[in-house]
């Protein structure tokens, strides 16, 4: 894992992404989009081909990976790539493309990681048909923390090296349950380090973030509050933040970098 927060870049290969501007709707615009991710400074940049908003169509596996195989493959020459996805064969696909990461929304494709000796991202959900409002939790951030305790020792059985921790904000959340989670991440980073693995957090753009105000906001108007909740995540030691926006994101890792290393000007 590294020493400082590092940035992943969203690459949507999709119609639907709830944030219109992270749409792209071609091979080579997608390509376009992550190699211009990298030159902005993203560590990582991860490739979807199906969205995951509430309401969202699904995509059929060979959809998903006609659009997303290509640009996995058109972008790993230029700097570690991730593959986001819930199916088996993208995953393996994209491996085989030259991906080094599978991202997994559903946390279930361990084995393929592991067997692949790819890192892998766990990220919490409850069902996807269960909507915020009918989310419940006794206590939320003490269930995400067992589940991903658990994902974790799961993980490291089924053979995955480098591991990261989501706590799944925005996915089956309300704005209380997200804000809580927010407010522990330093917990779930010391969680994490339990089992030598780290911690990914993606809020950017998401809903929650426009309902904070009096007026809410909607997610073309919400860059100012994603900036403030990575920038949260990563002095509570986060290695990863996930990001629509990646220049503003690096801008802000610098910012934070420069006090905490006590460099003068």
């Amino acid at each position: 894992m590294g020493l400082s927060p590092r940035v992943m870049g969203i690459v949507n290969v999709t119609p639907d992404s709830f944030f219109p501007e992270s749409r792209t709707t071609s091979t080579d615009e997608a390509i376009a989009r992550g190699r211009d991710h990298f030159a902005r400074g993203a560590d990582v940049v991860d490739v979807g081909g199906e969205s995951t908003r509430p309401g969202a169509t699904p995509v059929s596996e060979e959809d998903e990976l006609a659009r997303v195989i290509p640009v996995v493959a058109g972008l790993a020459g230029y700097g570690e790539v991730s593959v986001n996805t819930q199916k088996v064969a993208v995953a393996r696909a994209a491996l085989d493309a030259g991906a080094r990461i599978v991202n997994d929304e559903s946390c279930t494709l361990m084995g393929v990681a592991g067997e692949r000796g790819a890192g892998y991202v766990a990220m919490h959900r409850l069902h996807p048909t269960i909507t915020p409002g009918d989310a419940t939790y006794d206590d939320v951030v003490a269930e995400v923390s067992a589940f991903l305790a658990d994902a974790a020792r799961h993980a490291r059985a089924a053979g995955v090296g480098e591991l990261w921790l989501d706590p799944g904000i925005g996915f089956n959340k309300t704005k209380a349950h997200n804000l809580a989670l927010l407010a522990s991440l330093d917990a779930l980073v010391d969680l994490a380090a339990g089992h030598d693995a780290a911690v990914l957090v993606g809020t950017s753009r998401k809903r929650f973030l426009g309902e904070l105000g009096a007026t809410p906001l909607g997610v073309e108007d919400r860059l100012e509050a994603s900036l403030a909740s990575e920038a949260w995540a990563m002095l509570c030691g986060v290695d990863l933040v996930r990001v629509h926006d990646v220049a503003p994101a690096i801008y802000a890792r610098e910012l934070i970098a420069r006090p905490l290393s006590r460099v003068g000007p």
